[in-house]
């Protein structure tokens, strides 16, 4: 199946394809001069391009479904497709989780556009990144091969590490057909410190205090307020339910003040699926370090823009109410980058980022052709 549209950012036509097998997308990749995969669409920027020539899109979301999942072994194995929902379901009904913790999955996320994307929750405090999770990939080259990397369980994965080559590669580097990933049990319950403090500086301090004590912090983040300067810490704990009480006063007795939020499941909730954004702004991923946020949100404040510190300040989550141009000049003046994963925008990456010598290296090893399109 395929369909013609217009390209977003300039009027060269594309066409898109909804290969249902493994054996159509090698087909499409042998015979298209430039192409495109994506999944549910979710991350729009990431399909942008500049490209002077007709574009091929590769619609996965055909292509779905878990093929394998060993709860005894904490490993699933799904196409690139499968929208988060269905794995997440799956294994909830075991008491086990993607501890990266996926943003998205309740706007229709899908595993690849995921993995291409490389992006991570706020969970990701505790128990690292998707590339800590993904043990194999398979997908397809810029020369219609079958590639394998990694394997399906643990103790198994070996070899040359393409699975963590596929993570952020926004499909620049081949079409994901499957992957396979490790994930942990789910924590009986948790529990939230909400501590609005009165500045970023006296936020850190106290993100600091914890990061630096034994409480085992499922999640930290910082969220600005849209007016003024306070801040408000947010450090999730997670174990059984008769501890979390004594531990949350423990952690508010170290902050200084805040209130312990049982039910919190809706604050994660909004940090994952961004609800707490505004809609029509673009939304950016910048990263960043404890020592480097007063200066960063000295200048997103200036311009407006609603802010939230995730991974115990490691990451910047920012809704830019101006045009992208604007942010791409502030990030690159800053020595930063970032990912444009909503709004308008002819590009996804912007800001201070620049292609390494390897990753030239690596693509012209699976790309020799040229058929993905560059990074824009």
């Amino acid at each position: 199946m395929n369909a013609t549209t217009a390209n977003p950012v300039n009027t060269i036509k594309h066409t898109t394809h909804t290969p249902a097998t493994a054996g159509e997308v090698q087909e499409l990749v042998a015979t298209l001069p430039k192409l495109l995969p994506h999944g549910a669409q979710t991350k729009p920027p990431l399909l942008n391009t500049r490209a002077e020539q007709e574009v091929a899109r590769l619609d996965m979301t055909r292509l779905t479904g878990i093929i394998e999942y060993d709860p005894g072994e904490y490993t699933f194995t799904a196409y690139a497709g499968t929208p988060l929902t269905e794995i997440t379901a799956a294994l909830a009904e075991y008491g086990q989780t993607m501890p990266f913790d996926p943003p998205l999955v309740q706007r229709g996320a899908t595993l690849g556009g995921t993995i291409a994307a490389g992006i991570s929750g706020s969970g990701r405090y505790r128990y690292g990144g998707l590339r800590d999770f993904i043990l194999g990939v398979h997908f397809v080259d810029g020369q219609g091969r079958l590639v394998r990397g990694g394997g399906k369980v643990v103790k198994n994965a070996a070899g040359f590490d393409l699975p963590k080559l596929m993570v952020g590669s926004m499909g620049r580097l081949g079409v994901l057909i499957s992957a396979s990933f490790k994930v942990f049990p789910a924590p009986l319950a948790t529990a939230t410190l909400h501590a609005p403090l009165p500045s970023l500086e006296q936020a850190v301090a106290a993100m600091t205090k914890l990061m630096g004590g034994p409480y085992d912090l499922e999640a930290l983040d910082l969220l600005p307020q849209d007016t003024g300067t306070s801040v408000t810490l947010l450090a999730r704990i997670g174990g059984p339910t008769d501890v979390l009480s004594a531990r949350m006063e423990r952690l508010r007795t170290l902050v200084g003040s805040g209130d312990a939020v049982m039910d919190d499941q809706p604050l994660w909730d909004e940090a994952r699926e961004f609800t707490w954004t505004q809609k029509d702004v673009l939304l950016v991923k910048v990263p960043t370090t404890p020592h480097t946020l007063t200066a960063l949100d000295h200048a997103l404040r200036a311009a407006n823009a609603q802010r939230r510190y995730a991974v115990g300040g490691n990451v910047a989550w920012v809704a830019w109410p101006q045009p992208w141009a604007a942010c791409d000049q502030l990030l690159t003046s800053l020595g930063s980058s970032g990912l444009i994963l909503r709004g308008d925008s002819p590009r996804a990456l912007i800001g201070a980022a620049g292609q390494s010598t390897f990753l030239s290296r690596i693509r012209t090893a699976l790309d020799p052709s040229h058929r993905f399109l560059d990074y824009e």
